[in-house]
């Protein structure tokens, strides 16, 4: 983490932090699926009788950004933009408008 913030600015590494809620997780593309069908094959395997697990059911939904507007995702990137001890550059700088 220390050379990771040596190297990168509060900012950007608030935008990947955004990205990463939107997209998923960085890296491999398939690791969600393939952590799901794992999953799924041992919960079925633990269980008794009933309805069988499928690997959604342990896939986290990435895409958190349609039921917010953009003001919320400004919130919400000015927030941990702070909280990462960073600066807004943007116009007003955290009166929550859009720049």
């Amino acid at each position: 983490m220390r050379h990771l913030l040596a190297d990168i600015q509060s900012d950007e590494l608030t935008e990947w932090m955004a990205y990463e809620q939107v997209t998923g997780p960085l890296g491999p593309d398939r690791g969600d699926l393939l952590h799901g069908i794992r999953t799924a094959v041992i919960a079925n395997a633990a269980s008794g009788k009933g309805r069988k697990a499928v690997p959604k059911d342990f896939i986290p939904k990435w895409d958190h950004s349609q039921s917010a507007d953009w003001q919320e995702m400004l919130a919400n990137a000015r927030a941990l933009n702070s909280r990462l001890g960073g600066t807004d550059f943007t116009q007003g700088g955290g009166r929550g408008d859009a720049g």
